[in-house]
């Protein structure tokens, strides 16, 4: 038996692809292909997901640098390995970057030509009745008593009156209708993956030209928005200190609230904000989840802590106070902290510094010697103090923290211990070299973050898009209608009568094709008083 296959003319003939002639090149267009199928860039974007789940779970170096010091400290084994993965930068590693490139090539590949390839098909219209109906897997048959341009007439008006986009044609012995609705369901396809593409564009500007930097900031101090100013801070690689906003406001009154079981439950802090020079201050009032802001800058309360005050009083009678430095929590639950007051010249022609290296506990408690903190709600504070004079190092060039003091100094003896004592509120003792030392109490700071993403809105825009066109995705509906009109001798035989073969397909939805296409013909079939049959239109013989 001989095969003989069947090809309508009417359809476009594509030229054939030429092939690299060399096995290099062969490979690299296989590779090319396989990275931009849609397959490829969805099992990226699972895996940016799944490589950001770190990011929440853990805490992160540019947030919550006191987080990841604690998790040092209750996971000294798990924590040096997890930083070598670059779990507690987990946005700024390496490996993460590497999925994110990967997926903007993979994405940028497969829209490009699915989006060339969708503006023509819009332009395009709806493709040619094929030859052969009863192949197609919704099908019907029908006769009726009108003539084929009147049963045309109704056909493409009901099909019209339905949203279709209807191309009649007129075939040498036949009318033939092709007609499909739901382009915007391939729309809103592109839409959604248009619309992440941007997203990444907008996530990836956000980070080179915005910046994020941590604060400490005591009750009746300020801060100007400034590098030099930051504890810590991340910049992307094309801002400059200039390209800072010129922001800056005065930590008036901070209030924490806790739990009855001493847990911190929340913090507010009441600022005078002046959001350009020479602009009058304003106050306002910003909380954990209520930051100020400020035409693409936000300013965060990420936690809170307290910073004793001291007053020093030298042999001589030469008096310098009240000196205040944060002290570092070193338990979120307790807020028992840790942290240093440097005086870096006494004054009095030594060239001595001096140091206070100490333990501050909110509700402290004395076990075996020892000063614990037992509640993080400042009810009986308390101090425990190291005192040294000597060389501080500050001058020596060499980067210090703010927060410790420098070892080195204390190894070589440049800088000596002259006295340990536990002090309450009020209370003052004397060192080994005469000098008075008077815990006068405490002040709260507050741990800010001052963001500055210029892509934010961008970042909104492209989500609402994504989430429309995914909405779009799943709701339309992709449907074509072909029908072939024919004319055929009435069963009186004594006036013409028309013979229809229809068929449909649809793609989205759920419904069944077979179902819809005999609902949209029975109102066809109201309309033009068809007879349907639902015969199978008889084989074409192959010869």
């Amino acid at each position: 038996m001989t095969d003989v296959r069947t090809h309508n003319t009417s359809d476009p003939v594509t030229p054939p692809r030429r092939r690299p002639a060399t096995w290099s090149g062969r490979w690299l267009l296989r590779q090319w292909r396989s990275l931009t199928s849609m397959r490829t860039a969805i099992v990226l974007l699972f895996l940016l997901a799944l490589a950001a789940i770190p990011g929440s779970l853990l805490p992160q170096r540019s947030l919550s640098p006191t987080g990841v010091a604690s998790y040092y400290r209750d996971h000294p084994t798990l924590a040096p390995l997890l930083d070598r993965l670059g779990m507690f930068a987990v946005f700024a590693s390496p490996w993460f970057a590497a999925v994110y490139l990967l997926l903007f090539t993979s994405l940028v590949g497969c829209l490009i030509p699915r989006c060339l390839e969708h503006a023509r098909s819009l332009k395009a219209g709806p493709p040619p009745v094929p030859r052969h109906l009863h192949r197609l897997p919704a099908h019907l048959t029908w006769r009726t008593d009108t003539t084929v341009d009147d049963a045309a007439d109704a056909a493409e008006q009901r099909l019209r009156h339905k949203r279709f986009r209807v191309n009649r044609r007129q075939a040498p012995e036949s009318v033939e209708l092709a007609a499909e609705r739901g382009r915007l369901k391939e729309t809103g396809n592109l839409v959604f993956h248009i619309s992440l593409l941007v997203l990444l564009l907008a996530v990836a500007g956000g980070k080179l030209w915005g910046y994020e930097g941590n604060i400490l900031v005591t009750e009746g101090d300020g801060f100007c928005n400034s590098f030099q100013q930051y504890d810590q801070y991340r910049a992307g690689p094309l801002v400059k200190q200039q390209n800072l906003s010129p922001l800056c406001f005065d930590l008036e009154d901070f209030n924490a609230s806790y739990e009855l079981n001493g847990t911190p439950a929340s913090f507010t802090a009441d600022i005078a904000v002046q959001d350009r020079p020479g602009a009058a201050k304003r106050t306002t009032r910003i909380g954990v989840n209520d930051p100020l802001r400020l035409e693409g800058d936000r300013l965060y309360v990420t936690g809170h802590g307290f910073s004793p005050t001291f007053t020093i009083t030298l042999p001589n009678g030469q008096t310098f106070g009240p000196l205040s430095a944060p002290f570092l929590p070193q338990d979120s639950r307790t807020f028992g902290s840790q942290g240093v007051v440097k005086l870096p010249d006494l004054g009095d022609g030594s060239g001595d510094g001096f140091a206070l290296a100490g333990f501050f506990a909110p509700t402290g408690m004395v076990a075996d010697g020892v000063l614990r903190s037992v509640d993080a709600r400042p009810l009986s504070p308390q101090v425990a103090i190291i005192a040294y004079r000597g060389y501080l190092g500050l001058d020596s060039g060499a980067p210090q923290s703010v927060f410790q003091l420098d070892q080195r100094q204390i190894d070589v003896g440049a800088l000596s211990k002259i006295g340990a004592v536990n002090l309450t509120i009020g209370q003052s003792a004397t060192l080994d070299d005469g000098t008075s030392v008077r815990f006068d109490g405490f002040r709260e700071f507050a741990a800010l973050q001052v963001s500055h993403d210029p892509a934010q809105v961008a970042v909104l825009g492209s989500a609402i898009m994504l989430l429309a066109g995914l909405v779009a995705n799943l709701l339309l509906r992709r449907e074509r209608v072909f029908i072939r009109l024919s004319s055929a001798e009435s069963d009186a035989g004594n006036r013409t009568a028309t013979v229809g073969t229809a068929a449909g397909l649809s793609r989205g939805g759920g419904d069944d094709a077979q179902a819809r296409l005999d609902d949209l013909l029975g109102g066809l079939a109201v309309e033009a008083g068809i007879h349907r049959d639902h015969q199978a239109e008889p084989p074409v013989s192959a010869s």
